[in-house]
């Protein structure tokens, strides 16, 4: 894979993002919080498009997906029918002396873990010791604890009365939430397999080494369809479907202005890292600064869901073919898709670096589509009363029609230079020639070409140009 600006670093990005307005730290005021963030102006406008456009695409312009929202704290016995309960854990070891936790697998590396994943805790700790002798927090040697499983899941109680007997979770996916509706949305919408259901919500999860900025956070947002397919009596049969889905996690990848040849790598995930519902799956994963990790992933869960959903709760979870009468448990495709991880590749791929003369002009290169503000007016001088009528005046004919800004501070260069920093694709001069003959000058961010627009038509002229 490559990139361009391969030194651009996270520091870069992340003091971008606070400065501008799109990501900040969490109650900062108070010291903040380990790793929890606050979307801005202009980060709340990004994750709005995606998760819109992500809806459009998925839900409105095809005619077999239809949308859902659940709860985010369900029955628990929900968590113990999909396996959540005793299997979404990760290794934890801990520190003595400073009583900092690790993931056992990050700390020795991924590679180092799968071999000594079946071994007995002391031999683990053993293995643990000679790779990573000494804590990184304080530099203790020899202070690790046996690694044992860590639940994910964030529990919560429920009523007046804290009962440490019946905890309740906090959703650490989506999708359950879809699979115990799943008779309510086929009785309610009459539909015929296959056919999706997609929802964009929260979940969360305790994280133990939560890091890299947006990347991996205990609270995050998810967009995942489900996608019910009949019962394959080969494996070619639901394999047509998953290639179907490859290709379109492609195109939504592309759409992001992310290229795929370029910067994704498509990971088969070996069968001994497979998730406990899951036959086959495979990572997107992109180049990040702070290495290549996964994006989004796509999952064939078999009939895994519906079938233990049906033997834990009693109630029938089949699908009765109206042609056939035969019934069955569908099997699903799984598309799964990140909100913050779409927003962190896509700032990432959009950050450039260019020398322009005698100085370097940091541009965010969006998709139009993705941009926070589409276009931005800027009077050339703001001491002269006509042109700041005039460009109030058109700025307000826009901002209902597109996302607009109005900046008048400073030197138009710089003024440029701030709406490159934040993606906007189009900036619009308003200056003398505007009041003698209606005509305004209409700057295109990437090229930083410019072409006299009469009023009258400009906004045809963007509209064509944003989409």
């Amino acid at each position: 894979m490559k990139r361009d600006n391969k030194d651009n670093s996270m520091d870069k990005i992340i003091s971008l993002c606070k400065r501008r307005g799109f990501i900040f730290p969490s109650s900062e005021i108070y010291g903040g919080l380990s790793n929890s963030w606050d979307f801005g102006p202009l980060g709340t406008e990004m994750k709005n498009n995606i998760k819109n456009r992500w809806w459009k695409k998925f839900v409105h312009d095809r005619s077999d997906i239809i949308g859902m929202d659940s709860s985010i704290i369900i029955n628990p016995k929900v968590w113990q029918a999909s396996g959540h309960t005793d299997g979404f854990s990760d290794p934890l070891v801990e520190c003595r002396k400073c009583h900092t936790r690790f993931r056992a697998d990050h700390l020795i590396g991924e590679e180092a873990w799968q071999k000594i994943e079946d071994k007995s805790p002391q031999e683990k700790k053993e293995e643990i010791k000679r790779i990573s002798p000494q804590c990184p927090s304080c530099q203790e040697k020899d202070s690790f604890t046996e690694p044992k499983k860590f639940n994910l899941m964030l529990k919560t109680f429920l009523g007046p009365v804290e009962d440490k007997t019946d905890p309740v979770f906090l959703r650490p996916e989506t999708a359950q939430g879809i699979f115990i509706n799943f008779k309510n949305i086929l009785d309610s919408s009459r539909r015929s397999i296959p056919f999706g259901i997609a929802q964009i919500g929260k979940a969360f999860r305790n994280e133990i080494t939560p890091g890299n900025y947006i990347f991996r956070t205990r609270e995050f947002e998810q967009m995942e369809i489900e996608y019910f397919i009949p019962q394959p009596e080969k494996d070619e049969d639901w394999q047509r479907y998953f290639q179907e889905w490859k290709r379109e996690m492609i195109n939504w990848i592309e759409d992001l202005g992310i290229s795929y040849s370029d910067e994704i790598k498509e990971l088969d995930v070996p069968s001994k890292d497979l998730a406990h519902y899951s036959k086959k799956t495979i990572d997107f994963e992109y180049e990040f600064p702070f290495g290549t990790k996964e994006l989004y992933g796509l999952a064939y869960r078999t009939d895994f869901d519906l079938k233990n959903h049906e033997e834990k709760s009693k109630e029938n979870m089949k699908y009765r073919d109206s042609k056939t009468e035969k019934e069955y448990w569908p099997h699903v495709i799984e598309p799964t898709f990140g909100v913050e991880r779409s927003l962190l590749a896509a700032l990432v791929s959009a950050y450039k670096e260019e020398k322009v003369k005698d100085e370097t002009r940091i541009v965010m290169k969006f998709p139009s589509w993705l941009a926070p503000i589409k276009v931005a007016f800027l009077p050339l001088v703001k001491n002269k009363k006509e042109i700041k009528e005039k460009s109030i005046e058109i700025y307000n004919s826009f901002k209902e029609k597109l996302p607009a800004d109005y900046d008048d501070s400073g030197a138009i260069g710089r003024r440029y230079r701030r709406q490159d920093e934040i993606g906007t694709p189009f900036c619009v001069t308003i200056d003398f020639e505007t009041i003698d003959n209606n005509k305004v000058t209409v700057r295109e961010r990437d090229t930083m070409k410019q072409e006299s627009v009469d009023v009258d038509i400009l906004h045809e002229y963007l509209k064509e140009r944003i989409n």
